[in-house]
């Protein structure tokens, strides 16, 4: 499955376009890892745990929006875009969306 930011593909057709789909996962902090970005806040810094959990959000609404295209017989995700909203306190969800397309000449 091909997954581009880009409105096309190099040197590909697009035949069809199938639709919006759309990835997300909701997040909520842990009590362990607000201690140590207050700490953090002190003395500055990178907060890592926040860091690992937010890319391990956005590599999991990839994924659900990888496998919604491909349930539509997508060869590709064009236009891709990520966002985040805070549900409530401590908590947020992370959507990746997108264009799926069915490319001229198959997969």
């Amino acid at each position: 499955m091909i997954v581009t930011t880009a409105g096309a593909i190099p040197d590909r057709e697009i035949g069809e376009t199938l639709g919006v789909v759309m990835g997300s996962t909701v997040r909520a902090r842990w009590f362990g890892r607000d201690i140590a970005a207050a700490l953090k806040q002190i003395v500055g810094g990178e907060i890592k745990s926040y860091t690992d959990m937010m890319e391990a959000a956005r590599k999991q609404a990839l994924n659900r929006l990888k496998e919604e295209a491909a349930k539509l017989g997508a060869d590709a995700v064009i236009a891709v875009r990520f966002t985040s909203t805070q549900i409530m306190t401590g908590a947020a969800e992370i959507l990746a969306y997108g264009t799926a397309v069915r490319l001229k000449g198959g997969r």
